[in-house]
């Protein structure tokens, strides 16, 4: 069932998204939450039906769950990449290691993201993959000079120098990266990173900033993540 106002293409034309998820709580969450954001929504509960639907076209991307029933996910996203489907593909799993991120990727996978999860960390990345197709590719990887973050492996280097980051510092960087050269506020980063709508009056985004400076910039002549005396932060090469 289709419902819901429709996200649209610049050309005007909705966009669609199919679901493969077994849990029916899960899958229906997902569902009423991509359609109040504006998406078209289809939904497989198993991996045989899935591969159906998604054969018959017209999905703009996929958001698959690793192990379904009758076929898993990594089986029906390495299928459709070899009969030359290349519609965007969004994992979701509970396996987090970066060898269960990689096999994802090798099956045809273009995200990877990690059950539990935050449904505007979905939503971004599902929008994501749709920009990515609107403008002829996708890229699983962020640059920002000498910065470079994998999104799939979720590893950050600078300079060639890993960096070792906790799961909440990379989406805070995540989200710097993707607005580089602005300055961006606490609320921003309060609604966005930590998904509060109101100012818990807390230092965590203090702390964490200053955590994630110490690493990104340590031991480098360049500082790239700077303060914006009454506006908030930037991040800039």
């Amino acid at each position: 069932m289709r419902q819901g106002r429709s996200r649209v293409w610049a050309w005007g034309v909705s966009m669609h998204i199919l679901i493969m998820e077994d849990d029916v709580a899960a899958a229906e969450a997902m569902m009423k939450g991509l359609r109040d954001s504006g998406y078209e929504v289809s939904h497989a509960a198993d991996g045989e039906a899935g591969l159906a639907l998604a054969r018959q076209g017209g999905f703009d991307v996929l958001v698959v769950d690793r192990m379904m029933p009758k076929q898993d996910g990594l089986t029906v996203v390495s299928t459709l990449r070899r009969e030359d489907d290349r519609t965007p593909v969004l994992f979701l799993s509970a396996l987090g290691e970066i060898d269960d991120r990689v096999t994802g990727l090798k099956a045809g996978g273009d995200d990877y993201l990690v059950k539990p999860y935050a449904f505007a960390e979905l939503i971004a990345r599902v929008e994501a993959l749709s920009r990515r197709r609107e403008t002829g590719g996708v890229s699983t990887t962020l640059k920002l000079g000498e910065l470079e973050m994998d999104l799939i492996a979720r590893t950050v280097h600078r300079a060639g120098k890993e960096i070792d980051l906790q799961p909440r510092e990379f989406q805070l960087l995540e989200f710097l990266i993707r607005h580089a050269g602005q300055s961006v506020t606490r609320t921003m980063l309060l609604e966005k990173v930590w998904e509060y709508h109101f100012d818990p009056q807390t230092n965590v985004i203090d702390v964490h900033i200053s955590r994630l400076r110490g690493k990104i910039d340590k031991g480098f002549d360049h500082p790239m993540l700077q303060t914006v005396r009454g506006a908030g932060y930037r991040l800039d090469a």
